[in-house]
């Protein structure tokens, strides 16, 4: 691959050489010391091959002697292609300008890639760059990393960590996210733990407070499981805070009532595409009215980032294509239906519980009244019943305890 653009740097011919006694020119390039490469013959008399531009003009000065025929078939390389731009030199000057802007391009950032970000949003990230100096456009030398990490960092608390590395017209930058620690349990302050919800229990660790429930005991809503009142006789009753765990089976029952009819789509065949060109951060139409035609339609966009010789430009070539719609009722399928319902209803069901513990079996039910369906989901869960509720010790103001 490298000899082969080196030989096109220079330039390179195709040639096609009859002789009566071929051998003779063979000899003559062996003698000569003149390369060739690609050599195919073509009859008893009569081959091909390519060889250097200078390598040519020695060659055939020396073949004057001897009774063969030297044509070219092909001219390749840059020095050909050179040669025919000296009267085009709007195009030469063209081309030349074009390659300089490509090489000065190269010093600016035309891409940030972000990386390692889950919850801060991507636009967070890239307004506070864009506050430090980093955005489309700017000079990639004059980038100091370890100013720019500094700034991020103060004015986005979430993030612990973050890099910016410039490569070529892209910026990359990656960052980490901070993990809050857990808040240690206090167990200075008096509280019961109650439970929050209904459910059976299985399994009650107490860490503080006297257990007031058993394993396979039913309990409600409010109820007492661990209780930060001791008694200590003779001195009294201790206040002390009611901690530990009360894991238990609790049950929900979630419904939802949903039409069996609903508007649907009918795409008239209506297509319009608005295409535009982004400079940078500007904008350039390539059509005269910007607002959508009256009517419904859908719009989808696609960006199409210009790129040469693999380095990107700050030039995106955008397609905004609108499909015109008019909308329907039609019936639903009662399955189809049931089943988008009842992975609503699950993901419902997980809000709930995901906090406190696990789904160890769910089943969906619907009925059908007239043009309604009723989707009902049946869970049980395994999940942590206890809830801690404060003590107050302080009296009210008829002198009452509190």
């Amino acid at each position: 691959m490298l000899k082969e653009l080196i030989n096109r740097a220079r330039g390179q011919v195709w040639l096609r050489v009859t002789c009566p006694y071929p051998e003779r020119v063979l000899n003559l390039c062996s003698a000569r010391k003149l390369a060739f490469w690609d050599l195919e013959w073509e009859g008893a008399e009569t081959f091909t091959c390519r060889m250097s531009r200078r390598d040519h003009r020695i060659l055939s000065r020396a073949a004057e002697k001897l009774d063969c025929t030297i044509e070219i078939v092909r001219r390749e390389g840059a020095p050909y292609t050179l040669a025919k731009l000296r009267h085009r030199q709007a195009l030469a000057v063209g081309i030349a300008a074009c390659g300089t802007a490509v090489l000065i391009g190269s010093f600016f950032v035309w891409d940030i890639q972000i990386a390692g970000n889950e919850t801060v949003p991507r636009e967070v990230i890239l307004r506070s760059l864009e506050k430090n100096g980093v955005h489309r456009g700017c000079f990639g030398f004059a980038l100091n990393g370890e100013d720019i990490r500094n700034h991020v960092l103060l004015e986005i608390p979430e993030l612990s960590w973050v890099a910016v590395n410039v490569s070529g017209c892209r910026a990359n930058v990656e960052v980490r996210e901070r993990r809050t620690a857990p808040k240690p349990l206090d167990r200075k302050i008096p509280c019961n733990l109650v439970a929050r919800r209904d459910g059976l229990v299985l399994r009650v660790q107490a860490l503080g407070g006297v257990p007031q429930v058993l394993q396979g005991m039913s309990v409600t809503r409010g109820q007492l499981l661990i209780s930060g009142v001791e008694d200590t006789a003779p001195y009294g009753a201790r206040l002390t805070a009611g901690l530990g765990r009360v894991e238990g089976r609790t049950w929900y029952t979630l419904t939802a009532n949903v039409p069996l009819t609903e508007a649907a789509k009918r795409y008239t065949g209506e297509e319009k595409r608005l295409r535009s060109l982004i400079f940078g951060t500007r904008r350039i139409k390539f059509f005269s009215n910007s607002s959508i035609d009256a009517g419904k339609c859908d719009k989808m966009t696609v960006r199409t980032p210009v790129c040469v010789f693999g380095l990107p430009l700050p030039v995106t070539l955008e397609t905004e294509t609108l499909r015109f719609y008019e909308t329907e009722i039609v019936a639903c399928d009662p399955a189809q239906r049931q089943a988008e319902t009842g992975a609503v209803l699950e993901q419902y069901l997980h809000s709930l519980v995901d906090a406190y513990g696990t789904v160890t079996a769910a089943q969906v039910s619907s009925r059908v009244r007239g043009d309604v369906l009723t989707v009902t989901l049946s869970a049980e869960c395994r999940e942590e019943l206890g809830t801690r509720v404060p003590i107050y010790t302080t009296e009210e103001p008829g002198g009452a305890p509190g």
